[in-house]
């Protein structure tokens, strides 16, 4: 059996001081933390519901789906090839994309430590004139003679304390959160498209009812005019069908400058200038939505959403920090070493006599700091607890988009059923009425009343059924579909689940490659992942909790600024 060393003993000792008088930590729960000092790694809790409000609704369905591709439920090709174009050359996306890049060269920086951090060679020629009548001058036996150097030294600085190790789950958790930041971005965007989409067919639908008003409007001014022509008593009603007319083909310049927007912003969404979007477009119809819509329960926000991954993994983060600056309570032990050779002559530099050296271990400890320490403790507490709570916000934000998303989903449905009916309705009493009128059994100004009716209430009508698309849509924005499409759930050294939980591996992060120049950028090309890693649901809150480290895979490339794409 090994007798303990003196060295070994001296730092034992002085570890068991520093802990019983210095820190915060008792030795059990240095242990019990994996011999690193600071709180143990916990999971925030976030309040959710049991479930929706809507859920005895039979449209309203909680069992489990797959939401990757969720705009396919449209079946609409052309919306499918919007969201293509988007995912593979939006800029916003691709900015996140290389935040992702700069958060792993961090961990990489971060995993450095761990290893010796200073290692250096060095190497000089010096003249030098010593004096001789100092008090060591018999030492040289010449006042003026050639110093050449050259050597390396190291200093490992021992992580007793989980400092550096801290600061790795802390990289972790920043890379994690990084890459759930890609997935928000690629919801919003994925949503975005189809919600502007969807605008501009509800636009056109409106456009096209505001066309068929003008025709019948017209047939019954003819009727005025030809009425008027054959000496009516009074001409106003010829004037007064002429202004309906007018006044009914006014809106379609206002709502054709609310298509070119929607393009517009469709446009900034697919990475390219604005164009023609609309010709491209061609015509179509509002979506169709299918019968019913799948939500699963309130608790898979959790693990659904990018946004509150994102805002867990900083929370885990920052409370790794509290850790790191409870650890400068303690003496850093190191050890410290140089080897070199020196000599007068550069021929005998590297000779057996040249050679000199030291290692020896040592320590430092930061005392008299006047609360420094303990405050910066208390600072990293409190934005550790500020970040809980706007993970706890993020969670009730979460579900509150879900519910308003739902109740304008169902209830855009009766809105537009009854829209329906009022619109044939009208239709109805517009034919009669214009009979009627043809034969002179009634009068213009209750056709003319009529007739706005009809323009009202077919509007109305198509922005119904858009806005049941638009409610949809907003349902799947707010359960984060489409994360899983390109970017992976992902988390740092730390997994935010309860104490007794099993630690699962974190999916692959994808990542954009290396920049090239724009002459060389490939064009664009479709990529899918594998769905999202699901992870548990938090049960109790205190601080952040260990996560398998990410594994790297490719991201989708970084195409070119294309040029207007041609949908069909």
């Amino acid at each position: 059996m090994d007798r303990p060393t003196p060295i070994r003993t001296a730092v034992l000792t002085v570890a068991a001081i520093a802990i019983a008088i210095s820190g915060c930590t008792t030795p059990l729960e240095y242990l019990h933390n994996g011999f690193k000092v600071g709180p143990k790694a916990g999971v925030p809790c976030a309040p959710t519901a049991t479930h929706w409000i809507d859920a005895e609704d039979v449209r309203v369905q909680q069992s489990g789906t797959d939401l990757c591709r969720w705009w396919t439920v449209f079946h609409d090709p052309t919306l499918d090839g919007l969201v293509a174009h988007a995912t593979s050359q939006n800029l916003t996306l691709r900015e996140a994309g290389f935040r992702i890049l700069e958060a792993r060269a961090q961990l990489g920086i971060a995993s450095g430590s761990l290893f010796p951090q200073t290692q250096q060679a060095f190497g000089g020629y010096q003249r030098e004139a010593a004096s001789l009548l100092s008090g060591d001058s018999n030492a040289f036996p010449q006042q003026f003679f050639n110093q050449w150097a050259f050597g390396f030294n190291l200093s490992w600085e021992i992580d007793f304390w989980g400092r550096f190790r801290r600061a790795v789950t802390a990289a972790e958790d920043t890379l994690g959160a990084s890459c759930a930041n890609y997935g928000n971005v690629l919801v919003t965007l994925q949503s975005d498209v189809a919600a502007n989409y969807v605008l501009v067919r509800t636009l056109q639908q409106r456009i096209e009812y505001v066309r068929e008003n003008v025709e019948l409007q017209q047939k019954v001014l003819d009727i005025a005019d030809r009425r008027m022509k054959a000496g009516a008593k009074s001409a106003s009603a010829a004037h007064q069908a002429r202004s309906t007319v007018e006044q009914t083909e006014a809106q379609t310049p206002q709502l054709r400058v609310a298509v070119r927007q929607a393009c517009n912003r469709i446009c900034v969404l697919l990475g390219m200038p604005p164009s023609d979007l609309e010709k491209e477009l061609g015509p179509g119809v509002i979506p169709t939505v299918p019968a019913v819509v799948v939500v699963g329960i309130p608790a898979e926000l959790l693990r659904r959403r990018p946004d509150v991954r994102r805002a867990e993994l900083l929370a885990a983060a920052q409370g790794q920090q509290i850790g790191i600056a409870e650890a400068d309570l303690y003496p850093a032990f190191a050890i410290d070493g140089t080897l070199g050779w020196q000599s007068e002559n550069l021929s005998q530099l590297f000779n057996s006599k040249a050679l000199t050296g030291n290692v020896g271990p040592v320590f430092q400890w930061n005392i008299l700091n006047y609360g420094r320490i303990r405050n910066n403790m208390l600072a990293q507490d409190a934005k550790f607890k500020a970040l809980v709570m706007t993970y706890q916000e993020t969670v009730l934000r979460a579900d509150a988009e879900v519910e308003d998303g739902l109740t304008a989903f169902l209830n855009a449905q009766e809105r537009a059923q009854l829209l329906d009916a009022s619109v044939a309705d009208s239709q109805q009493a517009v034919d009669v009425v214009t009979r009627e009128y043809q034969g002179g059994a009634a009068n213009f100004d209750q056709l003319a009343l009529i007739e706005q009716n009809l323009v009202v209430q077919q509007d109305l009508q198509a922005q119904a059924h858009g806005e049941i698309v638009q409610g949809l849509i907003q349902v799947y924005r707010a359960l984060g579909g489409g994360w899983g499409e390109c970017c992976q759930a992902s988390g740092g050294s730390e997994q935010v689940v309860s104490a007794e939980a099993e630690t699962v591996p974190a999916e692959s992060v994808a990542i954009p490659p290396e920049p090239i120049s724009p002459a060389t950028m490939p064009a664009p090309k479709s990529h899918r992942a594998s769905k999202p890693s699901l992870l548990s649901q938090p049960e109790s809150i205190s601080s952040p909790s260990d996560l398998e480290s990410p594994t790297s895979s490719p991201l989708p490339p970084s195409p070119a600024p294309p040029s207007p794409p041609t949908i069909k």
